[in-house]
């Protein structure tokens, strides 16, 4: 057993206990550019997770499409609380480089549309998940498109 499972458990514990007791998130879009995404994405994809079985990805994207849901559903949207909620399913899922996986974002765009999200309120979700990055957006719309 590694040395922080039990730390990984308690923040676990904590962010499931915060979700479900209703903790509020307050909306924040994130105003930092970000480089393009190229050719480093596949690569980033293939090195955190050589091993990863269909059904490991499955959880971790359920996982994330779960969290996203939980989200934007709560009362108000903390960008910064989502993020370190996604890195810690990442890192429970042995995704390294979570940030440029294209899997994340694809469960991010379909958690968006199980959320119900439509219109200007998805684009603004998806601008704002995806900081304003177009590769990421992207992938958020292939999610919520469901391809």
């Amino acid at each position: 057993m590694h040395k922080n499972t039990p730390f990984i458990h308690a923040l676990t514990a904590a962010i499931v206990f915060s979700n479900i007791a209703g903790c509020s998130f307050s909306e924040s879009s994130k105003s930092s550019s970000n480089s393009s995404r190229g050719s480093s994405n596949s690569v980033s994809s293939i090195v955190s997770s050589p091993s990863r079985s269909s059904k490991q990805d499955l959880r971790y994207q359920d996982e994330i499409v779960d969290y996203t849901v939980a989200y934007v559903k709560s009362s108000t949207a903390d960008y910064a609380s989502y993020q370190k909620g996604l890195a810690e399913i990442a890192a429970r899922e042995g995704i390294v480089n979570w940030e440029e996986d294209p899997r994340t974002y694809i469960a991010i765009g379909k958690g968006l549309k199980k959320a119900g999200l439509r219109g200007i309120a998805y684009e603004t979700y998806k601008k704002n998940l995806a900081g304003a990055d177009y590769g990421k957006m992207q992938d958020i719309q292939k999610g919520y498109d469901g391809k």
